[in-house]
């Protein structure tokens, strides 16, 4: 039922931020900015599929202790045996955490308001969080994802959207005919409109100035996601090494091109306007 990622006993946790978390964005981060020192964050994570950040990685981004809660071991609970099974699971709990819109209990027939009267433990509500009026929703990302918004996706999540994946052989088309490319194998995580992008790409301890694409090539018709690196670049890449993408700005739609002519010119393009957008950015 649970599946923990802590080094805090679990006897010891008194308090517990409760969500989905995915992409951990600036709203969550109001949750888990008031966890105490032995606070941990309490996933309970109803979506199948590609998502915004792995749960290592929200470890990372939190700097807290990760729980995952299986939802279907739990889903027939009304809210009382929800938070029973909390207070068991949790012996020293003293406080729950959640943000405005948080539902509980079968149905959802439960919210953020009922905690404290079904339970007796303190209970913390985080009010909407909005930036530029926009109120801060995993959701909200994700439509901005899909739609190419790259920068407005990256404000919400205070960060830069990035994907990770392991390093796959291509075509090898790129490096003789057009321009060298890295590509990412990438089943974990949501992926934004396809197109070209300005980006940033880590190799190891290491980030490069880079444009990327991802799409159905021209060159075969398979989809790919690809990133030619803008700075020198000297290193030993081996298949299955891990290489992490950070979008930045979106450049352009994918495109049909008729021979290798058109698209180098246009990938000169590419190269050019994502070296423009980069170049005061670290």
């Amino acid at each position: 039922m649970l599946n923990i990622f802590t080094t805090i006993a679990k006897n010891k946790i008194k308090s517990l931020a409760i969500g989905s978390f995915d992409g951990l964005h600036l709203g969550h981060q109001k949750l888990i900015n008031l966890l105490d020192d032995f606070g941990a964050i309490l996933i309970v994570d109803k979506f199948q599929g590609r998502k915004l950040c792995t749960h290592k990685e929200k470890q990372i981004l939190s700097n807290k202790q990760i729980i995952e809660l299986d939802f279907e071991s739990i889903k027939n609970l009304d809210g009382k045996e929800f938070l029973d099974f909390l207070k068991k699971e949790f012996v020293s709990l003293e406080c729950i955490i959640v943000g405005y819109d948080f539902c509980f209990g079968k149905n959802k027939a439960y919210k953020a308001k009922d905690i404290e009267n079904l339970s007796g433990i303190k209970t913390i509500i985080v009010d909407e969080f909005c930036i530029n009026g926009m109120s801060v929703h995993t959701s909200l990302i994700k439509e901005f994802l899909a739609k190419g918004e790259i920068e407005k996706a990256n404000l919400l999540l205070g960060r830069n959207y990035s994907i990770k994946g392991k390093h796959v052989k291509g075509q090898g088309l790129g490096s003789k005919e057009l321009y060298a490319t890295l590509n990412l194998q990438c089943d974990d995580y949501v992926l934004p409109k396809e197109g070209v992008y300005a980006t940033f790409t880590q190799i190891k301890d290491t980030i490069y100035k880079s444009v990327s694409f991802l799409g159905l090539r021209s060159s075969d018709g398979k989809f790919a996601i690809e990133s030619h690196i803008l700075e020198k670049f000297d290193q030993d890449i081996n298949c299955k090494d891990m290489i992490e993408i950070q979008f930045i700005s979106f450049l352009r739609e994918n495109y049909k091109f008729e021979d290798l002519t058109q698209l180098k010119k246009q990938i000169s393009q590419d190269i050019q306007i994502a070296q423009d957008r980069l170049k005061d950015l670290k």
